[in-house]
């Protein structure tokens, strides 16, 4: 469905990007020559750019076509995806997690699993993850974009994708870390002025908050265990691996919380995404779930998203959620970018060359980036020429491959310190191989369900391997496995009012999802 954009929407359009260079400028100039800098903006992230920036990076265009279409489609059950994550992933990161990866002065994700296990494990969490950076969170989250800008204003496939990559590589290699988050405040700005406008619009002509409540009666948040997309068994296993990997061992999430200023920061960064990421989905999910009342019986679910922008919308704020979305495109694009180089440069440029200058690990970053961006761009134009299925089940079905062992590494190693590196290389292979052998043998399955059997299963060899292995000594394991003490901020810090404490809003937060969840399951 094509919009016809005014001048209006058009200097609205332009102005964002023109936003978008000028921040990244300003952002770049400050940056230093070290690897904390360039990779960590300098350990100075306070919570409100962590929790934004955190939330910006991960809402995509698939948010505001794919999930506005599930709602359209299946309904109010489209939010379980983000609202699993403030249950499962981001408290295992606030509460498990967080506190090792801070006080260890981690880089990265796979530097955990060399303390955590060796060197192998490292390796192999490292190539996996760029494999799946490259072709899952740059190359198709291109597509997607590219394609919904294709149907929304007629603009080439081929010439959305060059552009929004080159734009987004170019402020991301200038600035590095600082620069991807300021300007993903911006974006963060946009996408949800744009979420609230096209919610707003759709509100009005369907008669307001009323008709809204009165689609109640099918809020249904836990569906039969048959179910093909949205089992409830999915938090028995498969919610659990795929959250906790995506959200609490994922150098795309976890980057801005090592980038912390502090340690209060960065939990009161992750209780403040959790609000976020309550809120958002819930600006996406009004207009689908009243979808239905305005325009019934779509061809397709996805084009709820394009038909309430043509037909709701006046001149002038087109091009606000048009920003909107390419700004979602382009923060997670730019948020991939920045971890994937950060991964190329720590984890495989350091351990070749472990006497290359701090300049030399920046200079090696920026070209990497670059490098990254024309192999996503060549990718994404694959896709345009075979893919023949949603990009949405591409993104998702290519994470289920690899979330259940990755996840396996972390827990089963932070929780107990019997685990041994040849239990999770283990995991980190089983997980591809069964993972593949359900897709062949059993392809009806529901996704939710083989991924979780294929975690517990990743869990039991890893635990069963690890028996008949040598584990690291204790003294190697000292400051890497959880106890109840490490919940608590260190000591020594600033004295903290009840307001400024991170347990009590996130408990604010978690008692309003579990009403939801009681309220409607």
């Amino acid at each position: 469905m094509r919009l016809n954009l005014s001048s209006l929407d058009l200097a609205v359009f332009l102005a964002y990007f023109l936003a978008v260079g000028i921040l990244a400028y300003l952002a770049s100039r400050s940056r230093g020559a070290t690897r904390r800098d360039y990779f960590l903006g300098g350990d100075k992230l306070p919570w409100w750019m962590i929790g934004g920036s955190i939330v910006a990076a991960n809402i995509s265009s698939h948010h505001f076509i794919g999930v506005m279409g599930v709602a359209y489609h299946r309904g109010f059950v489209a939010v379980t995806g983000e609202w699993g994550a403030i249950w499962i992933g981001f408290n295992a990161l606030l509460w498990i997690f967080l506190p090792f990866y801070l006080r260890n002065g981690f880089f990265t994700m796979p530097e955990f699993l060399q303390r955590r296990y060796g060197s192998s494990a490292r390796g192999m969490f490292a190539g996996l993850i760029l494999l799946i950076y490259v072709f899952v969170e740059i190359a198709a989250v291109l597509y997607f974009g590219a394609l919904a800008l294709n149907a929304l204003i007629g603009v080439s496939v081929h010439v959305c994708v060059l552009i929004i990559a080159v734009v987004t590589a170019i402020y991301t290699i200038a600035g590095g870390l600082r620069a991807v988050v300021w300007t993903e405040m911006l974006q963060l700005v946009v996408l949800v002025g744009g979420g609230i406008v096209l919610t707003a619009a759709t509100l009005r002509a369907s008669g307001g908050w009323s008709a809204f409540f009165a689609t109640s009666k099918d809020w249904d948040i836990l569906l039969p265990a048959d179910d093909r997309d949205f089992p409830w068994t999915m938090l028995l296993g498969g919610s659990i691996c795929i959250s906790v990997f995506y959200c609490a061992a994922n150098q795309f999430i976890v980057q801005r919380v090592l980038a912390a200023k502090s340690e209060w920061d960065a939990r009161m960064g992750v209780v403040f995404t959790q609000y976020l990421k309550f809120l958002l989905p819930l600006i996406i999910v009004v207009p689908g779930l009243l979808g239905p009342r305005l325009f019934p019986g779509l061809e397709k679910p996805d084009l709820i998203f394009p038909t309430l922008v043509a037909n709701l919308l006046p001149s002038g704020l087109v091009g606000l959620v048009l920003a909107g979305l390419v700004a979602a495109v382009m923060s997670h694009v730019s948020g991939a970018l920045n971890s994937s180089t950060t991964i190329l440069t720590v984890d495989v440029y350091q351990v070749f060359r472990p006497k290359a200058t701090e300049r030399d690990a920046v200079r090696f970053g920026r070209w990497s980036c670059a490098v990254l961006a024309l192999i996503g761009m060549a990718t994404a134009e694959l896709l345009t020429q075979h893919s023949k299925k949603p990009v949405f089940l591409y993104l998702l079905n290519a994470y289920g491959f690899v979330t259940p062992g990755m996840a396996t590494m972390f827990l089963v190693g932070i929780f107990w310190r019997g685990a041994t590196q040849a239990g999770a290389l283990t995991a980190g292979i089983l997980t591809i191989v069964l993972s593949g052998a359900f897709t062949v043998f059993y392809p009806t399955m529901p996704f939710y369900n083989r991924t979780g059997i294929v975690f517990w299963t990743c869990v039991v060899a890893c635990v069963v391997v690890s028996r008949f292995t040598k584990r690291q000594s204790d003294a190697a394991l000292a400051g890497l496995i959880w106890n109840r003490a490490s919940m608590r901020l260190p000591a020594g810090g600033p004295t903290l009012r009840l307001w400024q404490r991170p347990g009590l809003w996130w408990a604010g937060i978690m008692a309003t999802v579990l009403y939801f969840y009681v309220r409607y399951a």
